[in-house]
C-alpha cells in the first residue's frame, strides 16, 4: 500500500514535530515515531478505526492528542489530516470532496 499526505497534512506534521521539540528537546521526534506507527497499524488493519464519515476514518496517536485522519483508496492510503483532536475537529472535511468524505 501506498501512503500519500494531502499538502496540509504533510504541514501539520511538520508543523507538530517542530513545536514538540521545542517544548523539549527530541520529543517532536518521538511524535514523528509514533505518527509512524500509527501509519503502519493503518496499513495492517485499515478498517479497524471508527469512521468518522462514510469513507473517512480516525486511527489516534498513542501518547499524543492527535489522530490521523485517513482514508483508503484502492491500494493507497490519503492521509487527509495530522490533526491535534482538541482544536477544531471537523476541520480535515473541507479537504475532500463531499462525495469522498
Amino acid at each position: 500500500m501506498t501512503v500519500e499526505f494531502l499538502e496540509p497534512a504533510q504541514v501539520e506534521f511538520t508543523d507538530a514535530v517542530e513545536c514538540y521539540n521545542v517544548q523539549r528537546e527530541g520529543l517532536g521526534f518521538e511524535f514523528s515515531d509514533e505518527v509512524k506507527a500509527a501509519i503502519f497499524r493503518i496499513i495492517e488493519h485499515p478498517e479497524a478505526w471508527s469512521l468518522v464519515s462514510k469513507r473517512t476514518r480516525r486511527c489516534r496517536i498513542k501518547r499524543f492528542p492527535y489522530g490521523i485522519i485517513y482514508q483508503v483508496r484502492d491500494n493507497n492510503l490519503l492521509i487527509i489530516a495530522v490533526m491535534h483532536l482538541h482544536r477544531k475537529p471537523q476541520s480535515w472535511k473541507r479537504r475532500t470532496p463531499k462525495r469522498q468524505q
